[in-house]
């Protein structure tokens, strides 16, 4: 398994192109990355598996707010580079960000995705909690996950992008 490391600032263009093998170059156009404009990512939780100096996966977290109820992240983009594909590739990257993220204090994530990946990792349907995002095709993609206890009690509404200000409090 390739070993995993904290996104650098150098990264961005290999794992600009891995994302637009892996989604296509119109990725922008959907509805998560509209939280994502103009947003700092959380730092801390952008990893990379890298082996013999070429980026395999990435994985990033942003900061966002499910209704009116505190801060919680998204999860997204993940991926891993076609070639290095059912490897445990992106799952290793999900489950170590995961682990970071709660042992920094962060509480709730969503993201968009297939429940049948996502949810080897805790994440279940938004819908039951009355969480949605606006413009999303399917509201079945949009998934949530409570890395502490009761995180999820009594969050709903629709996933926002946080302020500007707002992004200075990255852990």
């Amino acid at each position: 398994m390739p070993p995993i490391r904290k996104e650098r600032p150098q990264d961005g263009p290999e794992i600009e192109s891995l994302l637009d093998r892996a989604f296509g170059a119109d990725r922008h156009a959907r509805p998560s990355y509209r939280l994502r404009e103009g947003v700092e990512p959380v730092h801390s939780l952008c990893l990379v598996a890298e082996a013999e100096g070429r980026i395999l996966g990435t994985i990033r977290h942003w900061p966002v707010r499910i209704g009116g109820a505190g801060p919680a992240l998204l999860l997204g983009p993940i991926a891993v580079d076609p070639d290095h594909e059912r490897r445990g590739i992106g799952g290793l990257l999900a489950r170590t960000a995961l682990d970071r993220a709660a042992a920094v204090g962060h509480t709730a994530v969503v993201a968009v995705g297939a429940q049948s990946y996502l949810g080897r990792f805790g994440f279940t349907s938004a819908a039951q909690y009355g969480i949605s995002l606006a413009g999303l095709d399917d509201p079945g993609r949009l998934l949530v996950l409570a890395l502490a206890p009761g995180a999820l009690d009594g969050v709903e509404g629709a996933v926002a992008r946080v302020s500007l200000e707002a992004t200075s409090c990255r852990p």
